[in-house]
């Protein structure tokens, strides 16, 4: 016999007894005997008898999985938020999809109707830095999926997001390059669609406004923020005579690949540039020189995301509820900044 093919009819058969009561035996059922029960779990393990969780979940309507969507898993924000989010659903009961949308939102879409095709009990997503149209996810909503936004968000109202206090992020690595006597601080951000990007940038503006430093239009470069876009934004700084003396990077990799080219063009740092990233990847610890940078709780964040979710998914009132969660950051001073 095919110990992967055993049913409670195959069970039934080797007891001669209802398949009924198999099944009642199997699920733990008050009607049957414990001699009886323990009988039929004993001969259901010896012939290889395994539940079809799946088929007795969607009888419940319930599949206890959750979707997640991270832009990029090679992140390592990403994955501590990944690994937070797989300890709290696996302490729950709960099984983990983790998807990439590879920051496209085309892929992005395609995910969702693929989760929600698979009756996934709920999901958590940061979505792409091309997410500007929220039609995709209004509509897993309106199908009654409990949906949890985590560091990038979008105003949909009626959803729950756990967030960093980017405003605050974005105004303490200012306030830190001001602290420094750095006065022409150029941003590198995301686009400034995304929330995450206009907060961090809105906390850059107010820590000048705050020290009497005018904003300049030429001191805001945005981009996806990869490598190549840190080396390409301060090659056009030096290319155009724009006179700086510090960079504050809305992430860590755009602002390592800004001192890779300031070390190739022989500046300083941070003697004659200073530099601040954000989210506190490994390879500021180990990059010379090191950088300064908002440290992101990723793990914590993944954990209050599930739990989040979790409370939805069993609200059995059926009423989504509305939640935010902002998470503090704090700022990580290293080489880069240390004048």
């Amino acid at each position: 016999m095919n110990i992967n093919k055993v049913t409670i009819h195959d069970i039934a058969k080797a007891l001669n007894i209802n398949s009924s009561t198999v099944s009642r035996a199997l699920n733990d059922s008050p009607r049957v005997t414990k001699k009886t029960k323990e009988k039929i779990l004993k001969v259901a393990q010896e012939m290889g008898y395994q539940r079809n969780l799946l088929a007795s979940n969607l009888r419940k309507n319930v599949t206890n999985t959750i979707g997640v969507v991270v832009p990029r898993i090679s992140r390592h924000f990403f994955s501590s938020v990944i690994q937070g989010i797989e300890e709290t659903a696996y302490q729950a009961g709960f099984s983990v999809i983790i998807c990439q949308s590879l920051e496209q939102l085309e892929r992005e879409k395609n995910i969702l109707e693929t989760l929600a095709a698979n009756r996934v009990d709920g999901v958590l997503i940061s979505i792409s830095m091309e997410t500007m149209d929220y039609e995709h996810l209004e509509g897993l909503k309106n199908r009654g999926i409990p949906l949890v936004f985590f560091d990038r968000h979008c105003n949909i109202p009626g959803t729950n997001n756990v967030l960093i206090d980017d405003f605050k992020g974005g105004y303490d690595a200012t306030q830190h390059l001001i602290t420094k006597g750095c006065k022409n601080i150029v941003h590198f951000s995301g686009p400034q669609e995304l929330e995450i990007y206009k907060n961090r940038f809105r906390g850059y503006k107010e820590a000048l406004k705050k020290n009497g430093i005018p904003f300049r239009d030429e001191y805001l470069i945005s981009s996806r923020l990869m490598e190549q876009d840190g080396i390409d934004n301060v090659k056009k700084l030096l290319d155009k005579g724009v006179v700086f003396d510090a960079i504050f990077s809305a992430n860590d990799v755009a602002a390592i690949g800004a001192i890779k080219c300031l070390i190739e063009n022989e500046i300083k740092i941070p003697d004659d540039v200073a530099i601040v990233g954000f989210s506190n990847e490994p390879i500021s610890t180990v990059i010379n020189p090191t950088l300064t940078t908002i440290n992101q709780p990723g793990f914590e964040m993944g954990k209050a995301a599930t739990d989040l979710l979790i409370k939805n998914i069993k609200n059995e009132t059926g009423l989504l509820r509305e939640e935010t969660l902002i998470m503090d950051s704090n700022l990580i001073e290293r080489q880069s900044s240390q004048k």
